[in-house]
């Protein structure tokens, strides 16, 4: 029963921000009493308002800036077998009424209610990542209730993101069910890529730019593209086989380049190559080369892991737009995206069209995307909806 569980409780007017939705409440606004101090990370509890009435039960990290977790707002449900299972069905519900094939994002944390779990799917291969201590102390439980509801063939857990140092778990990977997997395909648009599940980054593969990567490869029918950051192929392969007349792919990651390379070869892709090199290297000298393409792509990495990367990383993004766009011939494209959840929409987007000023390129924004959706954002967290994609009309 609920009543048996620990209580933590708000501070005396710290509660509206949580009252009226969001899945957080952080550390300053919880009354850090010795006994609440002295709770074990992951701890589930009953969070309060201070005069003791319910706000929902929750996971508790005293130690970390994310205080507590909700995982429901209501004291009936156990928070046992059943209740994992149930939210697990739900999430993959939604997602076999979007995708006719089983490669997706199953759980994307708080957007599915789920608050810092990962779950990516791979055929009858499953990847967790429980980034918190909430999380973690039930990876078993979790990977329990994932067999009785598709039986995989493997559950792996990623247990090396940064987000699990932050919570205070150690870093490390392991097979959690049936027998070990490195090496995955991933069917996508038509397209049978390859990840790395267990020494690439993430989960293996980004499913987040999976409609980004159908937009762009259509605007690339007929014309050269160019794909920076490229990383395992993902917008490089499927503008290929949709017919565009070349493809080059730029990264700095040899293995990653390898996964791009043996997939091109796997899918029979004749028109694209790709190219070991850093992009911002590569971009000044294809500017100095005149080389001109009619699709560009850039994709990086975060620039900005957290706040206080945010004007570096602006920086960041508006010297590549400036290089990138410099590089489109007139009348063609240019997709550039930012996976920080630090950096504001708003902000991005005037970056990156600075940037094609500062190229003396005339830019129109075509389309503003984000990820697809099989990565719900939560109504009340704009954290949760990170990914910022902008396509211009450059001219």
């Amino acid at each position: 029963m609920s009543e048996a569980l620990p209580a933590i409780a708000l501070q005396p007017r710290t509660h509206k921000r949580v009252l009226e939705g969001s899945p957080w409440a952080y550390s300053n606004e919880i009354a850090m009493t010795a006994e609440t101090k002295a709770l074990p990370p992951g701890t589930l509890v009953r969070l309060t308002l201070a005069d003791g009435r319910l706000v929902g039960l929750a996971h508790f990290n005293p130690h970390t800036l994310i205080g507590a977790r909700l995982l429901t707002r209501h004291e009936k449900p156990a928070i046992d077998l059943a209740f994992w299972q149930q939210r697990l069905a739900t999430a993959l519900a939604m997602r076999e009424k979007i995708f006719s094939a089983p490669y997706y994002r199953w759980v994307h944390a708080e957007g599915d209610n789920l608050p810092g779990l990962i779950v990516d799917r791979y055929g009858d291969v499953v990847v967790m990542q429980a980034n918190t201590a909430g999380m973690d102390a039930v990876k078993g439980v979790l990977a329990e209730a994932i067999v009785a509801l598709i039986q995989p063939k493997t559950i792996l857990l990623r247990g090396d993101t940064p987000a699990r140092a932050l919570e205070g778990l150690a870093q490390e990977n392991a097979v959690l069910h049936g027998a070990p997997a490195g090496l995955a395909e991933v069917l996508e648009n038509g397209i049978t890529y390859h990840a790395q599940l267990v020494e690439g980054q993430k989960t293996g593969w980004f499913y987040d730019q999976r409609a980004n990567r159908l937009l762009v490869a259509d605007l690339a029918k007929g014309a050269s593209m160019l794909d920076l950051y490229c990383h395992s192929g993902g917008f490089a392969l499927l503008a290929a086989k949709k017919g565009a007349s070349t493809v080059c792919g730029v990264d700095s990651s040899e293995p990653a380049l390898t996964l791009a390379r043996n997939a091109a070869a796997a899918n029979h892709l004749e028109n694209v190559s790709f190219e070991r090199k850093d992009v911002f290297e590569f971009c000044a000298h294809a500017r100095d080369s005149a080389r001109r393409y009619g699709v560009v792509v850039a994709d990086p990495p975060a620039f900005a892991k957290s706040k206080k990367d945010v004007g570096a990383a602006l920086r960041g993004y508006r010297k590549l737009a400036k290089l990138a766009a410099g590089l489109v011939e007139p009348g063609g494209f240019l997709f550039i995206a930012s996976c920080s959840h630090a950096i504001l929409r708003d902000r991005f987007d005037a970056e990156i069209c600075a940037g094609a000023q500062e190229a003396k390129r005339d830019v129109t924004i075509l389309a503003r995307t984000g990820a697809d959706r099989d990565h719900p954002g939560h109504a009340h967290l704009p954290e949760s909806v990170y990914l910022k994609g902008i396509l211009l009309h450059v001219r």
